[in-house]
C-alpha cells in the first residue's frame, strides 16, 4: 500500500523533513520513487520518529539510495552487524570539521544514512551543505578556474593541530585505526553529479592540497573555495532526537557535526552506500594513488571483516 508522504523544506536551498513514512526496504515503488526524487533535489533528508529502526534494518535502507552498502575502509564496524559505524562520543566518535564522508577513496559513498540512538540534551546538531549551490555562487572567472583544479584527498592529516582538545581516546583511535592504512586521491576540484548533472565543489577537511600549484597558494585556494560552501545560506542545520534518520546526498553535500555538548553522551549509527568514481568537466575520472599500511594488525582485522561480509554475501 502506497504511503501518503509530505516534503517540508527546512531550509531555502538545502535539506527538506520527509513526514508520513515509516522507513523499511520493501516500501511501495511510488514512495521510494517520491523519496529518491526529493533526496536528490533537496541533498539532505530528515525522518522523525524511526524508532522501529535497528542495525539491520538501517543497513537494508541502502536499496532506497544505491546498490548496497560499502564499508569503512579503515574504522570497525559495530560488532554483529556488516556496515554500521558506530559515533560514539564517549569514544571518540567527534568529528567536528567541514567534509564529504571518505574523500580519500576514489568510489567514495554516494549516500550516508545516519540514526541517531542517544542525543543530549542540549547541543549536537549536525549542519550540513550545498556544493552545488557553492560553485553557482562563484564568479564565472572562479568558476572556470575551479573546473580546471584537481586536490589531493588523504584520511592522514594533522589531527592534534585541528582538534587540539581532542580526548586521549580520540587520539589513539585515530593513530591505529583511522590511519592504519593511509590512502591518497586525486579528485577534481568540480565534479559532475552522475544523476542530476550538475556541477559540484568537492572540498573538505580531506583535502591535504591543491595541486600544481605552490603550496601557500594552495592553502589561499582551498580557503576561498571551501568559505562558498559553508556560507550561512548554503547550509542547514538539524537538530536531532533519538529515533531520528538522516541520508544525504554524500556527492553534493559536505557536513559538520557540532562538538558543543562538552561531556554529554552522543552515540549515533552511519551505514554508506556504494557510489562510483568521480568525473571532471573534462571526463578525467579520480584515481587512488597510493594506500600504504601503518598498522598491520588492524588492518589485517578489517581484511578479516571484509572477506567476512563476502562470505555472507554470498
Amino acid at each position: 500500500m502506497s504511503q501518503a508522504i509530505e516534503v517540508v523544506r527546512v531550509a531555502g536551498r538545502i535539506g527538506a523533513e520527509i513526514r508520513g513514512v515509516k522507513l523499511s526496504h520493501d516500501l511501495p515503488e511510488s514512495t521510494r520513487k517520491a523519496i529518491r526524487e526529493a533526496w536528490l533535489k533537496h541533498k539532505v533528508l530528515f525522518f522523525r520518529d524511526q524508532h522501529h529502526l535497528d542495525d539491520a534494518s538501517q543497513e537494508k535502507l541502502v536499496t532506497l539510495f544505491g546498490n548496497k552498502a560499502v564499508a569503512h575502509p579503515t574504522a570497525h564496524k559495530v560488532d554483529g552487524t556488516h556496515y554500521v559505524l558506530e559515533l560514539d562520543s564517549h569514544r571518540g566518535g567527534r568529528a567536528n570539521s567541514w567534509h564529504t564522508d571518505v574523500t580519500f577513496v576514489d568510489a567514495y559513498p554516494q549516500a550516508s544514512i545516519l540514526r541517531a540512538l542517544t542525543i543530549p540534551e542540549a547541543g549536537g546538531d549536525t549542519a550540513w551543505a550545498n556544493t552545488n549551490a557553492a560553485y553557482e555562487d562563484l564568479s564565472p572567472e572562479l568558476r572556470a578556474l575551479a573546473d580546471t583544479l584537481w586536490a589531493l584527498h588523504s584520511n592522514e592529516y594533522d589531527y592534534a593541530a585541528r582538534k587540539p582538545n581532542a580526548p586521549v581516546e580520540a587520539l589513539k583511535k585515530y593513530n591505529e585505526v583511522f590511519t592504519s592504512t593511509v590512502y591518497e586521491t586525486e579528485h577534481p576540484v568540480v565534479h559532475v553529479h552522475p544523476e542530476t548533472g550538475e556541477r559540484q565543489l568537492l572540498l573538505g577537511h580531506f583535502v591535504k592540497r591543491i595541486l600544481g600549484v605552490p603550496s601557500s597558494d594552495s592553502q589561499h585556494l582551498f580557503n576561498l573555495l571551501q568559505s562558498h560552501v559553508t556560507r550561512l545560506e548554503n547550509t542547514v542545520r538539524w537538530r536531532w532526537r533519538a529515533g531520528d534518520v538522516a541520508v544525504w546526498d554524500n556527492r553534493a553535500t559536505q557536513h559538520y557535526a557540532i562538538d558543543d555538548y562538552a561531556d554529554a553522551h552522543r552515540v549515533v549509527h552511519r551505514v554508506t552506500v556504494d557510489g562510483i568514481v568521480p568525473v571532471a568537466v573534462d571526463g578525467r575520472r579520480s584515481r587512488t594513488v597510493s594506500s600504504t599500511v601503518k598498522n598491520p594488525e588492524v588492518a589485517q582485522l578489517r581484511q578479516a571483516e571484509e572477506r567476512e561480509r563476502e562470505a555472507v554475501a554470498a
